[in-house]
């Protein structure tokens, strides 16, 4: 079998278990099992088998057997472990994947160390660092340590990722990592993001339980890390909790205080905002780098808040000037508040950053930064200060994931010193300005160490490991998936409560992703706890994606539970516009007109709805109106010179006309204008205009589009119907 028939089986005998076509999916499994000599799953499905068949035999007597639901959900449950471990077992023969590769050398290295061993030897670390700081001119005994550190942390990331399911006494070797209070804490992140990819790889029950209690771990790093991991897990694997009871009520017991629920939803929220990187990168690479170097110039004159007051006494005021008209402001502030929300704006930087050897080492994309790591004390010593201060400030803040803080100081590495400070002042000087005032209240080491902002930088790091690692193309991206984790079965009660899904919706909505938030906001607003914003929210999702009909119910109950709302009524009208009951949208233009009689948009609309009513006379007040409040008015123009003509006022229409012929004409107005011409008997003044109209919508085809949609309008002008293709054929 090779790997593409490999999962394609599995997959047929996944879809048959969510079937709960438990009798089929057995039949396969044991044709799936065929080729991969593992005797231990054999053995295992045809207990699977015979359990079942007592199960189904006494059903069919009669008994009465009240367990009867459970050992079908743990037999169900059994037969995906099976699949799921005979998959990974022919994967093992067929594949060329990392992962493969990794476990088959794990089975050939009999003498690799234990999770026991390699706790013992990371556990070591700060005692033979603090022996190391005693002897600075031991430079081979400082290599060895960080050698032999370094190893262990390797070998125990890789051996936990490419174990497939831990046996009892792994399990127990597990908790002692997790309770140990030697073991330092970047290294038992790292074990974190070691259990989280293997689960990506192959639900294991063990696995997810290590990371139900990790993350009540009282060291935040690793606590987020385990929420951010159970997160992927659950998306991963959607329906395999329903199949353990006792994790689903692990998961409730959690959630007692509703502490879960929320950090769910933030993580949720993160990684949804994850994915409007690729957005972010393209802003950065086509719009706001080639803006600053098209404006260089302007940069280069500028000035940040790190020089010399006495310094900037004589600055050219235009230089500002020419900063704000030079459209970048505004590029360069977008992507500051896209910064504070939490937005990833540093990929675009950094993914150039990648290539150094440090990044080989898949572990390496999960490392917290560490300045005792060996790829920092070979370029910086031990402590990165004195005429560091400024990188130390960068490493310590809130800004940078621990991925892209290896990829500045491996940068820094090839720099000069001199031009190291340069750099960094150019680079990151408006952003360490607002760092120093935050420090007035708080040091930068506490901001930094906000769960929210530990999780999102760690969602960061994912990111990137899932976009530029070497083996990217072998590993399963879920920022190229939808996320939803509100919809896993196993959340619904805990991410289900309204106020949690709202903070989900509102994050869609302000994203402009209305048919996610929409799904959202219905289901919010099936339950009694719905008030008027979300109504008013759900109905401008339907409007967007033009079910008017079902927007009206929405904004007529808005408008029910807060009265006189403008903004709900406004809407109520522009929907029956657009379902084109006229009368209903002018009663509610109306109502608006009351509370806002200069709004603009609101006199044309009104003016509008009275047109298609043909109530022209009325129609052309509130046009005319427009045009007295609104200089230089072009569709207010328009729809005079329109209600004109079809009024019979053609010297006005003409008026009009040509007021929006001297401006930049449309099709439609040259084809107006031949119209009113034509009307007036000046027939060769029509077909010049109808040419023109011609030439301006680009082809002969939709000019006739155009004018068949108004023959009816001239048929009743007097136009007669036998000398419309005769016009049409001078033209």
């Amino acid at each position: 079998m090779n790997e593409q028939s490999i999962k394609e089986q599995y997959q047929q005998i996944v879809k048959l278990l969510i079937q709960k076509r438990l009798k089929e999916a057995q039949a396969q499994l044991e044709a799936f099992l065929w080729d991969s000599g593992d005797w231990e799953q054999r053995t295992r499905l045809e207990q699977n088998q015979t359990a079942y068949q007592y199960m189904l035999q006494y059903m069919k007597q009669g008994v009465n057997d009240p367990a009867r639901q459970r050992l079908y959900t743990q037999l169900l449950s059994e037969a995906w472990e099976i699949a799921d471990q005979t998959r990974i077992s022919l994967l093992d023969k067929a594949s060329s994947r990392y992962y493969s590769f990794q476990r088959n050398s794990r089975k050939r290295n009999a003498t690799a160390p234990s999770m026991t061993e390699s706790l013992k030897t990371l556990e070591s670390f700060p005692d033979d660092m603090a022996i190391c700081q005693l002897m600075p001119d031991n430079q081979q005994g400082l290599e060895q340590t960080l050698k032999r550190h370094e190893d262990a942390e390797q070998q125990l990331f890789l051996s936990t990722w490419s174990n497939s399911a831990w046996s009892t006494a792994e399990e127990k070797e597990a908790h002692s990592i997790l309770e140990s209070e030697l073991l330092p804490p970047n290294d038992l992140c790292l074990f974190t993001s070691a259990v989280t990819l293997s689960l990506m790889e192959c639900f294991d029950t063990r696995k997810f339980t290590w990371l139900l209690d990790a993350c009540r771990h009282t060291e935040i790093h690793t606590s987020q890390r385990a929420l951010v991991g159970i997160a992927i897990a659950l998306h991963c694997h959607p329906n395999r909790l329903s199949l353990h009871p006792d994790l689903t009520a692990r998961l409730s017991l959690l959630d007692e205080d509703g502490k879960l629920g929320k950090d769910l939803t933030r993580i949720n929220i993160q990684l949804l905002r994850s994915k409007e990187t690729e957005e972010i990168n393209r802003k950065m690479r086509e719009e706001i780098i080639p803006e600053m170097m098209k404006n260089m110039n302007i940069m280069r004159n500028m000035k940040f808040g790190f020089e010399d007051p006495a310094d900037g006494e004589d600055r050219n005021p235009e230089w500002e000037k020419a900063f704000e008209h030079s459209g970048l402001e505004n590029k360069i502030r977008e992507m500051n508040e896209l910064q504070t929300e939490g937005a990833d704006v540093y990929m675009a930087t950094f993914a150039q950053l990648k290539g150094y050897p440090f990044f080989k080492q898949l572990p390496n994309w999960f490392l917290p930064f560490d300045t005792q790591h060996s790829a920092v004390i070979r370029e910086f010593g031990m402590k990165p200060a004195g005429g560091q201060s400024m990188l130390s400030l960068i490493l310590q803040s809130g800004f940078f994931c621990d991925s892209d803080k290896y990829s500045l100081c491996l940068t820094m590495s090839h720099i000069p010193q001199s031009q190291r400070d340069i750099m960094l002042n150019q680079m990151t000087s408006q952003d360490l300005n607002a760092l120093m005032d935050e420090s007035k209240s708080a040091s930068l080491k506490q901001q930094s160490l906000r769960a929210e902002v530990v999780s999102n930088l760690y969602i960061h790091d994912l990111y990137r490991f899932f976009k530029l690692n070497p083996y990217r193309n072998e590993t399963r991206d879920i920022f190229k998936e939808t996320i939803a984790l509100h919809n896993i079965p196993a959340l619904k009660d805990i991410l289900g409560k309204p106020e949690l899904l709202k903070e989900t919706a509102d994050f869609l909505f302000r994203k402009e992703h209305t048919a996610d938030a929409l799904e959202i906001y219905t289901e919010i607003t099936n339950t009694d706890q719905a008030d008027a914003e979300t109504f008013q929210k759900t109905g401008y999702c339907l409007q967007k994606e033009k079910r008017y009909k079902e927007a009206v119910d929405a904004y007529r109950k808005a408008d029910l539970l807060k009265p006189d709302q403008i903004w709900t009524i406004r809407h109520l009208a522009a929907c029956y516009r657009q379902m084109r009951d006229f009368t209903t949208a002018l009663e509610y233009y109306k109502k608006t007109e009351a509370m806002q009689p200069e709004n603009h948009n609101t006199l044309f609309f009104i003016g509008s709805c009275l047109a298609e009513q043909k109530c022209y006379d009325e129609a052309l007040q509130y046009f005319f109106k427009l045009d007295f409040v609104e200089e230089n008015c072009v569709k207010a123009w328009r729809a005079i010179g329109w209600c004109s003509f079809v009024s019979g006022k053609y010297e006005q229409a003409a008026r009009y006309c040509r007021k929006l012929l001297d401006q930049e004409p449309l099709a439609s107005d040259y084809l107006n204008a031949g119209h009113v011409a034509w009307r007036q008997g000046n027939l060769e003044q029509a077909v010049e205009y109808y040419g023109k109209a011609v030439l301006t919508s680009g082809s002969r085809t939709s000019f006739l589009e155009m004018f068949n949609k108004d023959r009816e309008t001239l048929l009743e002008q007097g136009i007669a119907e036998e000398d419309i293709p005769l016009v049409l054929d001078m033209v």
